[in-house]
């Protein structure tokens, strides 16, 4: 999977230091990911929870994400290596109790009281 990622990744920038390995933030990433974890709890091996996090937000920002996940669905999708499932549930989920109170009669919705005016003239 790297092989096909590792050409989509930016170019370490012309000003400032080199970037971390693109490698271990896409592992930190992941794992924060999988295991729904804080940041801070990442293992000392995939590096610092500031670069992880920050680089995250910059791809999301610059395309970096949608070109990978376009790339890896395109080749995947030539290959016959993806199979496209759609699954629809069809649940139905009932409003909470203030919502169903507020299908009385002369109430809106949220239980908001229903404005009506009246036939008297205004005053003025």
């Amino acid at each position: 999977m790297w092989d096909r990622i590792e050409p989509l990744m930016p170019a370490d920038p012309v000003r400032g230091r080199r970037w971390a390995d693109h490698r271990r933030i896409l592992e930190a990433i992941a794992w924060k990911y999988r295991t729904c974890s804080p940041w801070r709890d990442r293992p000392d091996e995939l590096g610092s929870f500031q670069t992880a996090r920050k680089r995250l937000i910059r791809w999301a920002i610059d395309g970096t994400w949608e070109m990978i996940v376009s790339a890896v669905l395109t080749a995947a999708d030539a290959t016959d290596d993806i199979d496209w499932t759609v699954s629809v549930d069809s649940t139905v989920v009932p409003g909470s109790p203030a919502r169903r109170r507020s299908t009385k009669k002369g109430a809106t919705c949220f239980g908001e009281p229903q404005i009506t005016h009246s036939d008297v003239p205004a005053a003025g």
